[in-house]
C-alpha cells in the first residue's frame, strides 16, 4: 500500500519548475546582425523615398538637414499626368507582370506534376534539359528569338513579351513545381485515384491546397521578373506607349542632352516599388505555410 500511495502521489505531484536562464550572448549577437542587415536593406528605400518628396532643384544637390522641409508632390505629379506620363506605362508593366506570371504558373504546375508523378522513360532526362536552360544568357538567342517574334507579328506587342519573359521564366518555374510536387505524399494521389479521381481533378481538388506556396513562388518570380526587366523590353517594343515602365523611366535618365532629373526618377521608381511591396505582403503567408507543411494528417 505504501508503494501503491507513493506511486499516485509522485504521479498527482506537479512537475518541478524548470529554471529558466538567461537569453545567451549568440542570441544578442543573432539580434544585433539581423537588425544591422534590416537597416541596410531598408535605409535606401526610405532615402528614396524621401528624395522623391523633394523639390527637383535640390534632388542633384548634397543633401542638408533643411532640405528635407521642403517636401512637395510636384515630382509625383510630373510622373502620373506631367512632363513625364507614366501611368500608361505602369499600366503595361502590371499586363505584362499578370500575364507573365499567371502563364508561367499554369506551364509550370502541369510540367512538374507531370515530371513529378508520372514515370516514363527519360523523365530525368527531361528535367536536366529544362534546367540547362537555366545556363543560356538572353544575349546568345536575342536575334534568332527576335527573327521569329518578327515573323509571328509579335515584337512591339504586349503579347509577344510575355511569351518572352515566360520562356525565360519556365525553367525556374519547372524546378519549383516538380519539387512542390514530389514532397505531397504518394498515398495521397493514390487514395484519389482509388475513389475515381482523374488527374486533373486530383490536381485541382486533391494537391492544389498543398502546393499553393509552391505557386506563389513560382508566381512572385515570374512577375517580379517581368516588372524589372528592361533589356527585353527595349529590343522587342519600340512604341512608346507600349513600353513597360522600366523602359519608360529609362527615358527619363536620358532625357534633353543627356541629364538626368533625379527627382522624378526618384517618383518614378517608388511608384515602380508599390507593387512589388504589395505582392510580397499578399504572399508572404504562403511561404509561412511552406515552412509548417510536409505533416501529413492521419
Amino acid at each position: 500500500m505504501t508503494e501503491v500511495a507513493t506511486y499516485y502521489e509522485d504521479v498527482a505531484a506537479p512537475p518541478m519548475p524548470v529554471a529558466r536562464h538567461g537569453r545567451g550572448a549568440g542570441f544578442w549577437a543573432y539580434l544585433c546582425v539581423a537588425l544591422s542587415l534590416a537597416v541596410v536593406f531598408v535605409l535606401p528605400i526610405i532615402w528614396a523615398i524621401l528624395r522623391s518628396f523633394q523639390p527637383a532643384r535640390l534632388s542633384s544637390l548634397a543633401p542638408q538637414s533643411g532640405d528635407f522641409t521642403h517636401m512637395t508632390l510636384a515630382n509625383y505629379r510630373a510622373v502620373s499626368h506631367g512632363l513625364y506620363d507614366v501611368l500608361p506605362n505602369l499600366v503595361n508593366s502590371v499586363i505584362v507582370g499578370l500575364g507573365t506570371a499567371l502563364l508561367t504558373t499554369v506551364v509550370a504546375t502541369l510540367a512538374g506534376y507531370g515530371l513529378a508523378k508520372f514515370r516514363f522513360r527519360g523523365s530525368g532526362l527531361v528535367f536536366g534539359v529544362i534546367l540547362l536552360a537555366l545556363m543560356i544568357p538572353f544575349q546568345a538567342v536575342l536575334t534568332p528569338l527576335y527573327l521569329e517574334l518578327s515573323d509571328l507579328h509579335l515584337t512591339n506587342n504586349l503579347i509577344g513579351l510575355i511569351l518572352v519573359y515566360t520562356t525565360f521564366n519556365l525553367p525556374f518555374g519547372v524546378f519549383v513545381m516538380r519539387n512542390t510536387f514530389q514532397q505531397v505524399p504518394q498515398e495521397l494521389v493514390e487514395s484519389a485515384r482509388v475513389d475515381g479521381a482523374g488527374f486533373m481533378f486530383t490536381l485541382m481538388r486533391v494537391m492544389r491546397p498543398l502546393i499553393v506556396p509552391g505557386l506563389a513562388t513560382a508566381a512572385m518570380y515570374a512577375f517580379l521578373y517581368a516588372w524589372t526587366e528592361l533589356l527585353q523590353a527595349v529590343t522587342f517594343v519600340q512604341s512608346p506607349d507600349k513600353l513597360t515602365l522600366p523602359a519608360r523611366l529609362y527615358e527619363v535618365t536620358t532625357s534633353t542632352y543627356g541629364s538626368i532629373n533625379n527627382a522624378y526618377l526618384s517618383a518614378g521608381v517608388v511608384l515602380a516599388m508599390v507593387p512589388c511591396v504589395l505582392l510580397y505582403f499578399a504572399l508572404q503567408r504562403y511561404y509561412v505555410q511552406g515552412m509548417m507543411s510536409g505533416a501529413v494528417k492521419g
